[in-house]
């Protein structure tokens, strides 16, 4: 199908893509299509101003037979490790994270925490660290697999926070829905990609918050919504200097402290 429509691989077809909607809309892509090679992280860089993918895990025994990640050689640790420090030598912006609760431990989780904080000190380039909790779905193998607490999702949350304090933490809300709020106690100063468009489609089921509610859960936590771009405002300045069509509509996009232009 792709050869039909003039694409080799997924990634020329999500080059295209990205490069349609940066040209036709106003919105700003920000592909996340797992591994990617220098060559392509370089390509997408310049129709986005920002990347993304999930560590996950630094723990090899989740590729183990009947683990997590058996038969997914894409979730191999130190492939992911590679393609996030490769992103890094090219000062791409990129988000980045943990899924908890799938099997690994407690001193699992502080390592691959430790292994993304050793990357955002070599690169500076981790612009968020999204700490997500694994939920079952009835037509998944994992599907009796036991989901974390919530104490678990919360003291993941406070030691992302211990040892990366300047760093942006994410956690999304429809996933620890109905103590949510408890994660900006635990430390968290983003909610993730929270639509009214749009449904979560890896977790469809568990639909977004409503932005009303949860600008009052927000305030009520004495903290701020603000509506922000794909690439954060302190890695916005990077994304002008590569110039061209993505910084003119990278510019267009922000306001004067670089986060989301309130529409007119």
């Amino acid at each position: 199908m792709l050869r039909r429509l003039g694409y080799n691989s997924t990634l020329h077809y999500l080059e295209g893509i990205c490069e349609l909607v940066l040209r036709e809309s106003t919105l700003l892509p920000h592909p996340n299509p797992g591994l990617m090679s220098t060559e392509w992280l370089r390509r997408l860089a310049a129709v986005s101003p920002s990347m993304g993918l999930m560590l996950e895990s630094t723990s090899g025994a989740l590729l183990a037979p009947g683990a997590a990640h058996d038969e997914a050689p894409d979730k191999v640790p130190a492939k992911r490790l590679h393609t996030i420090r490769e992103a890094g030598k090219l000062n791409i912006p990129f988000t980045t994270g943990l899924l908890i609760g799938i099997g690994e431990t407690p001193a699992d989780r502080i390592d691959t925490l430790l292994a993304i904080r050793e990357l955002h000190r070599c690169y500076g380039h981790i612009q968020e660290v999204i700490v997500q909790n694994f939920r079952a779905k009835p037509d998944i193998p994992m599907r009796h697999w036991p989901e974390p607490s919530r104490g678990e999702m919360l003291r993941t949350v406070a030691v992302a926070r211990l040892l990366m304090p300047d760093m942006n933490i994410q956690a999304p809300p429809n996933l620890s829905e109905p103590y949510y709020d408890d994660l900006l106690d635990a430390g968290i100063n983003d909610w993730g990609g929270v639509s009214p468009l749009t449904p979560d489609f890896i977790n469809p089921e568990r639909p977004w918050p409503h932005l009303e509610q949860l600008r009052l859960v927000t305030e009520a936590k004495g903290c701020q919504l603000r509506q922000r771009l794909p690439v954060y405002p302190e890695f916005l300045p990077g994304a002008l200097a590569r110039g061209g069509l993505l910084a003119e509509k990278v510019k267009a996009a922000a306001d004067a402290e670089c986060y989301a232009r309130r529409a007119a």
